[in-house]
């Protein structure tokens, strides 16, 4: 699928996000390189909303792209590199973990729809890239118009665990400072939260390895340190205020965020837990065509076309009757 690379240059760091999918118009002029261009601006009035897709951590725009085929079929999809990930990096100097922080990455995904003129956009995060969504969807609402989170969290509750996860993280980006990229992919992937993936397919296995490997240590380093599960504040007692209808997915191999998001939706009405059955944490990595069932009845369900605004709608019934659980 022909892809377009976009880039945005703001407070010291370059943004790279990639953009698929229909075009606006029958024949539209896109804009040079770095900027969103007429072309890269929402669906017809009426048609479904951009979805904007947020990698997790060692990932990059470029894991997606095996779905964008489902994904970006009806839509406009744009594929964001998080800052300290793929093409997203700091410009000059070495990278600060105070720019790296959520709220300094929120205001960078605020810059890039501007910049393309999305007003109004659904966002699907997976694992750091769904905690950055939610922190997105509690902060502006109204940009949203449906969330999906793929095992994700709403970070740790208690001082006492996010000064331990701070103190672990740290360790992990003084060992990859050391050692580099290769051997910090190695532990990276040798974590229990992975295991599931030693059943991939060997080409699925080595394209995500590979994609791993192609970040600098610098900037996952910078990323650990400010936007690690314990430098962001929590949003625990914000899920009771979420606006937006949230689909949350989860493998049922991955016991832990299995129970995280059972905890979740019991705190916000608006949250709902589809549990895929044979996956772990990588949900659309080791269970693709499971993943899109549960996230594109769901976006068209509230989609512009749908028209709806509740937590319900008919693709989400059929999609219960087809078995997830949670």
């Amino acid at each position: 699928m022909p892809l377009r690379h976009r880039f945005l240059t703001r407070k010291g760091v370059r943004l790279h996000w990639e953009v698929a999918g229909p075009l606006e118009g029958s024949a539209p002029a896109l804009g040079p390189a770095g900027s969103g261009g007429a072309g890269d601006q929402g669906g017809k009035p009426g048609g479904p909303r951009p979805l904007v897709l947020l990698h997790g951590f060692t990932g990059r725009a470029a894991v997606w792209r095996p779905l964008l085929p489902e994904l970006a079929r009806r839509r406009r999809v744009v594929a964001v590199d998080l800052l300290g990930h793929g093409r997203s990096r700091t410009v000059a100097g070495r990278p600060q973990p105070e720019r790296y922080r959520m709220e300094a990455q929120a205001e960078d995904l605020l810059a890039i729809l501007d910049r393309m003129g999305l007003e109004r956009v659904d966002l699907l995060g997976y694992s750091m890239g769904g905690r950055v969504a939610l922190h997105l969807a509690l902060r502006v609402p109204e940009r949203l118009g449906a969330l999906v989170l793929e095992s994700a969290s709403p970070g740790l509750a208690s001082a006492q665990e996010r000064a331990a996860r701070v103190a672990h993280d740290e360790g992990l980006a003084a060992f990859l400072e050391a050692v580099g990229i290769r051997a910090f992919v190695d532990r990276w992937e040798a974590l229990p939260l992975f295991a599931t993936h030693r059943r991939l397919p060997r080409r699925v296995w080595q394209r995500q390895r590979r994609l791993r490997l192609l970040n600098r240590p610098a900037e996952l380093a910078a990323s650990l340190r400010g936007m690690g599960t314990g430098a962001q504040a929590p949003l625990w007692d914000r899920l009771a205020r979420l606006a937006v209808p949230t689909r949350l997915v989860v493998g049922e191999r991955d016991a832990k965020f299995v129970a995280l998001a059972r905890q979740m939706a019991a705190r916000s009405p608006q949250i709902q837990v589809v549990t895929v059955p044979g996956a772990g944490h990588t949900v659309h990595l080791e269970q693709p065509e499971a993943f899109l069932q549960a996230v594109l009845p769901f976006l068209e369900a509230h989609g512009a076309e749908a028209g709806g605004q509740g937590a319900g709608g008919q693709g989400d019934r059929a999609l219960a009757e087809a078995g997830p659980g949670g």
